[in-house]
């Protein structure tokens, strides 16, 4: 039985106004800009009304120097603060800095919005000096779908 050696590489760190629709595998660090809760949804069961679930969500505008995107915080997601773990809607406040690693592009209402899965990383880090980019807001860009014929 052989074993292989896997070389590791460094990861490759991208600015907020590189991303693109559907793909994944981002690095970055931002800072965020707003962070707002969003209100769990509800359903209806018999004659009681209760939530699915109690999620913590919010709705994090985050960006660099070279723009700004949505970002969806989930209590649920893998998070490492300097020395131990937290909750990422507690950390995802206005003003915090973060390294975001493996990160993707998923897409809501024909926009981008940044989020990490369980194979991605949430990292605090120090505070940046660079003035965040709202004038280009890629989640405001609409997307449409379109079929390429194939010859």
């Amino acid at each position: 039985m052989s074993t292989t050696t896997v070389q590791k590489t460094k990861p490759v760190f991208v600015k907020v106004d590189e991303l693109k629709p559907g793909k994944s595998g981002y690095n970055l660090t931002v800072r965020v800009v707003e962070s707002n809760p969003v209100t769990p949804a509800t359903r209806k069961n018999g004659s009681l009304t209760r939530p699915f679930q109690t999620p913590r969500i919010a709705e994090c505008l985050i960006g660099d120097d070279t723009g700004c995107i949505l970002f969806t915080a989930r209590n649920d997601q893998v998070m490492i603060v300097l020395l131990g773990f937290a909750n990422v809607v507690d950390v995802m406040k206005t003003g915090a800095t973060v390294t975001l690693r493996n990160a993707k592009i998923d897409m809501f209402k024909d926009t981008m919005r940044m989020a990490v899965d369980k194979w991605g990383l949430i990292q605090v880090t120090d505070p940046v000096s660079f003035e965040v980019n709202r004038q280009n807001n890629l989640s405001l860009v609409e997307y449409e779908l379109v079929t390429v014929p194939v010859q």
